[in-house]
């Protein structure tokens, strides 16, 4: 997967904190961020897994949306990738990144929390590459409220579970009937699901459901040999984060590795689930939460 196979140590492979102290606008921008994430771009070496398979992965302008389009990128598969308007300058080096690996590349701004526009992504999808063969549910929003459940508004509340549940539900709906046996859905949930953080206490929420969405869809699907299964991460260093979290100098800190994950950390459990080699993985959840035991 990496240039470099000899072992490294976790707790100093990445940067650890504490970071700059910094805020931004939701969505967040890459370039913005100190330090700069890790997507893979130097390290990550593709080996065929994914050869001519047909990719859609949402949110994946940034973060780990992007260390998961380069990989699958690099390991054969032509993708479509969906970001917010106001993410043009990241899904361009996305884009980018899945060219120079040699593969194509479509960019969708995508609202997903617009049961039309989800039709059409995988419409859309269809017309170009003749199937799905891994749909990739990534495309989350959180908002922190440290002030308590009176701070979380109704508006706040509907885009959190509209984006996080009601957008995954929609375009898996519309995705299933052309997945071809071998192909999968693999769901992004959190660390959140199992330990929530109270001032993520709608997020942590969706991310609960999430894990049970795709443990039932597994055994659904299993007979028309689609196999679902899902990531959870534990706290990892994207613009969502300086974006929607105060005190951002310390994130990832209370991790045992003491310190976040990179988006090209995460990457490699998404190749794992869409390839052969995880024919008998389903209904699955696999934890990378830096030490944070899980169910």
């Amino acid at each position: 997967m990496t240039d470099d196979r000899r072992p490294q140590d976790p707790v100093t492979r990445h940067p650890r904190p504490d970071f700059p102290e910094q805020e931004q606008q939701h969505p967040g921008r890459t370039e913005e961020m100190e330090p700069r994430p890790d997507h893979g771009e130097e390290s990550y070496r593709g080996s065929g897994l994914l050869t001519d398979r047909a990719a859609v992965i949402t949110g994946g302008d940034s973060g780990i949306g992007r260390a998961v389009c380069l990989a699958y990128a690099r390991e054969g598969a032509d993708i479509l990738f969906t970001h917010l308007p106001e993410e043009e300058d990241d899904a361009r080096e996305t884009a980018r990144l899945i060219e120079e690996a040699g593969r194509k590349a479509i960019a969708v701004a995508c609202d997903i929390r617009d049961e039309e526009q989800c039709r059409a992504l995988i419409e859309r999808a269809v017309g170009a590459f003749g199937r799905i063969d891994v749909l990739v549910n990534n495309a989350a929003f959180q908002m922190a409220q440290p002030d308590g459940i009176e701070a979380i508004t109704t508006e706040q509340f509907d885009r959190v579970m509209k984006t996080n549940l009601y957008g995954m539900f929609w375009l898996t709906k519309a995705a299933v009937p052309h997945i071809p046996k071998g192909g999968s859905v693999i769901n992004s949930t959190s660390v959140q699901a199992y330990k929530p953080s109270p001032p993520l206490l709608d997020y942590a929420m969706t991310k609960g459901a999430i894990v049970t969405f795709t443990q039932g869809l597994a055994q659904m699907l299993a007979p028309r040999g689609i196999r679902v299964n899902a990531v959870a991460p534990g706290p990892v260093w994207t613009p969502l984060i300086p974006a929607t979290m105060p005190d951002t100098a310390e994130f990832g800190k209370q991790a045992p590795l003491g310190r976040a994950a990179q988006p090209a950390e995460m990457a490699p459990a998404y190749v794992f689930l869409a390839s052969s080699a995880a024919s008998y993985i389903t209904a699955e959840i696999v934890n990378a939460t830096g030490g944070t035991p899980l169910p």
